[in-house]
């Protein structure tokens, strides 16, 4: 079938309902969502451009850009007739970005497709993501305990955004997404359908401080709970929190009835790999950046 591919700005109130239909029908087909969560709040604050992928006024695609990134995905019924290099190509040719070698990349789950893709338009890998993923058990999770001198307390707002927000900014100072979370950032998670508070767990020391946190997200409907994101005080490193922290969410999502837990991890971060593995975790599925090299 042929026409030209068009790629129009949009809102995100006005793309709303058909870029998550293809975002979900794209997610059903590939096993995970095509866009990752920090380019869906840039999208929605306004920082990254939405755009929608357009054939004889049918949307068969979708693509998030903005501050040096991209993400785009094909409807999979519109798959395989070159409407993905179509796609690539007005983006690189509208980027400043790409012409001075700074655009990066994400493949989510390392398509073959995507492979060819970035073997053809100068693409080369730098960074992979690997999530994880166990089973979680019907009864109660063993775990370390809790050291004493420490509390761990469900998220209830307040002080509670500014100490996660300073010590996220700390435990991911290198960290090219995580580190930069901003209390809108926060805010907008937290207006979130998935968001629950209780899900939100924050570990303080004797003298009130922040030293530690497990926020999990369990999307409505969903039998997979994610350790979204876990963090320890460098401070405090080597104390078994990191540890005890894992095993406290473990349990709250055997608490809340589902049926495994997963989690994302930089393949270079030996350290966390190799506890998530030592608490039973395995590879599920890649992710893979890519930077454009220019002209």
């Amino acid at each position: 079938m042929s026409g030209s591919l068009t790629l129009s700005v949009s809102s995100p109130d006005e793309a709303r309902e058909p870029f998550l239909r293809l975002a979900a029908r794209a997610a059903l087909v590939d096993g995970q969502h095509p866009f990752n969560d920090q380019a869906l709040v840039d999208a929605g604050k306004g920082t990254r451009s939405l755009l929608l992928a357009e054939r004889a006024g049918t949307v068969v695609g979708a693509a998030i850009v903005g501050q040096g990134e991209l993400e785009f995905t094909i409807d999979p019924e519109w798959r395989e007739e070159g409407l993905g290099r179509q796609l690539l190509e007005i983006v690189l040719a509208n980027s400043a970005s790409s012409a001075e070698g700074e655009l990066l990349a994400w493949a989510h789950g390392d398509h073959p497709a995507s492979r060819r893709l970035a073997a053809t338009h100068r693409f080369s890998a730098v960074r992979t993501l690997l999530q994880l993923r166990r089973e979680l058990p019907d009864g109660p999770v063993g775990g370390t305990p809790l050291p004493d001198g420490f509390r761990l307390m469900p998220f209830r707002g307040g002080r509670d955004v500014d100490d996660w927000v300073e010590l996220n900014a700390r435990v991911f100072a290198d960290h090219p997404e995580q580190g930069g979370q901003t209390a809108e950032d926060l805010d907008f998670r937290r207006s979130e359908p998935w968001f629950e508070p209780d899900d939100f767990l924050l570990l303080r020391d004797s003298s009130g401080a922040l030293v530690g946190y497990n926020w999990l997200k369990v999307e409505p409907g969903d039998r997979v709970g994610e350790i979204y994101v876990i963090g320890v005080d460098d401070a405090h490193a080597g104390q078994g929190l990191g540890r005890y922290l894992m095993g406290q969410g473990l349990a709250r999502l055997v608490e809340r009835g589902l049926d495994q837990a997963s989690l994302y991890v930089d393949g270079e971060n030996t350290r966390a790999v190799a506890l998530y593995r030592s608490l039973g975790f395995t590879d599920h599925t890649i992710d893979i950046q890519y930077r454009h090299r220019g002209r």
